[in-house]
């Protein structure tokens, strides 16, 4: 029981660490924040100075001029679809780390993905019962 609590202690001792071990990143942090300062500043003094005018600050738009206001409301059909994209191009992204290591998986692996499949294939069913994708 002593030689157990003597290495305890031995072994906390090593593993403990002072504020002296962190020196060295407090230095490389300092250097990198101040690297960042430094840039900032000299960007600043040397960099161009433009003016800033009317038609500089007008919204560009391929060419084509501005024409009434930029926050009229349309339909929310475009975020569903948009969002709906998003989810199953991100799913389908997870099959192809699948498709590359398809012999490695075996037979779990293919079973797995028909597990993931399906559940997609549910998530497409449920999107069509819920006319998500109807444009009236």
């Amino acid at each position: 029981m002593l030689k157990q609590l003597y290495l305890l202690k031995i072994y906390t001792m090593e593993a403990s660490s002072t504020p002296i071990d962190y020196f060295p990143i407090i230095i490389q942090l300092l250097i990198a924040l101040g690297f960042v300062a430094l840039t900032m500043i000299i960007t600043h003094l040397v960099g161009p100075k433009r003016k800033t005018t009317d038609v500089k600050l007008t919204a560009f738009e391929s060419g084509i001029e501005v024409v009434g206001n930029a926050r009229q409301p349309f339909s929310i059909k475009y975020f569903v679809v948009a969002i709906l994209f998003v989810l199953f191009d991100v799913e389908v992204i997870f099959m192809y780390p699948w498709a590359v290591n398809f012999r490695e998986f075996g037979v779990n692996g293919l079973i797995e993905m028909f597990i993931f499949m399906g559940t997609l294939l549910l998530g497409f069913i449920y999107i069509l019962k819920k006319k998500a994708l109807e444009w009236d």
